[in-house]
């Protein structure tokens, strides 16, 4: 198994088990994390552990299946389908307890063993309208 394949299931792992510490010990200190859906990157360790608990706050019973895991040298690709339910506040909205299921992808590139960039695209206009947050 490639280096980088190893180093997205350890992500993931961390990530499926909601287990904060351990997502944050696959990130560089200067890490990117560019959600497209969003519009604007998470730039630097301490921004994308907020995005990161306020997921895991918002969304206690997220999950995502993996499909697919691509990888080669330093970079590795991996197609989801996901969901859960909006159980608690995320970035001040209020949960109304809605479900949600969504597919996505992400693509990560690594150096020293650690994410140094991160991009996923999943539709907002999907999730959020199953969640009941207006899209802007």
């Amino acid at each position: 198994m490639s280096e980088s394949k190893k180093l997205i299931r350890k992500w993931i792992d961390a990530f499926t088990r909601k287990d904060l510490e351990a997502v944050m010990d696959c990130y560089a200190d200067d890490a990117v994390n560019f959600q497209v859906a969003t519009g604007k990157p998470a730039v630097g360790k301490e921004q994308i552990r907020q995005d990161t608990a306020e997921f895991f706050k918002g969304f206690p019973d997220s999950y995502s299946i993996v499909e697919n895991i691509i990888s080669e040298e330093d970079w590795a690709a991996w197609e989801w389908n996901g969901g859960g339910t909006f159980g608690g506040e995320f970035y001040g909205n209020q949960p109304p307890g809605q479900s949600y299921e969504l597919r996505g992808c992400g693509f990560l590139e690594f150096k020293n063993g650690q994410i140094i960039y991160q991009r996923g695209y999943w539709d907002k206009q999907t999730w959020f309208s199953q969640i009941g947050i207006s899209v802007e």
